[in-house]
């Protein structure tokens, strides 16, 4: 659903605009509202409502008696937030999940299908040259069939 790599920048006022290409698919697909939370590798990870509740359902099932699951839901759901954008396509990130991304002013917008990454520039920058050496190897060892 959602595709591509976009650069931004927070406005003045702590502002991202959303890249028109995920706005349109939004409409498209009648996404009015989305979760942002904490997300893996220091990124942010914005999610439809509808993907949003599958996420948590599954998350939901895990046993609260098991401390990796408690740790991870803690994390995971005290950082979320409901948003919606504005007319002109911009959201504003709350200060901890900034904090967290160690976003200050540029990020990189990614779409991975069923979510959207949101990181800090230089953070996307260290990850991506440090992950493309080994892309193949990694497709290899997931995709062995």
């Amino acid at each position: 659903m959602f595709y591509g790599e976009f650069s931004h920048s927070i406005d003045r006022k702590g502002r991202l605009i959303l890249p028109a290409k995920f706005r349109e698919t939004a409409k498209t697909h009648f996404v009015e509202k989305f979760f942002i939370t904490r997300g893996l590798d220091n990124c942010l990870f914005m999610f439809s409502e509808e993907e949003w509740r599958s996420q948590e359902s599954k998350f939901k099932a895990m046993p609260f008696t098991k401390l990796e699951s408690r740790k991870f839901n803690r994390i995971y759901f005290s950082g979320a937030v409901e948003i919606t954008f504005d007319t002109q396509g911009r959201i504003l990130l709350p200060q901890y999940l900034k904090d967290y991304a160690q976003i200050k002013k540029d990020v990189v917008i990614v779409g991975v299908s069923n979510r959207i990454e949101i990181w800090a520039k230089d953070k996307w920058l260290e990850f991506y040259g440090n992950s493309r050496q080994s892309f193949e190897e990694i497709a290899e060892k997931l995709m062995d069939v």
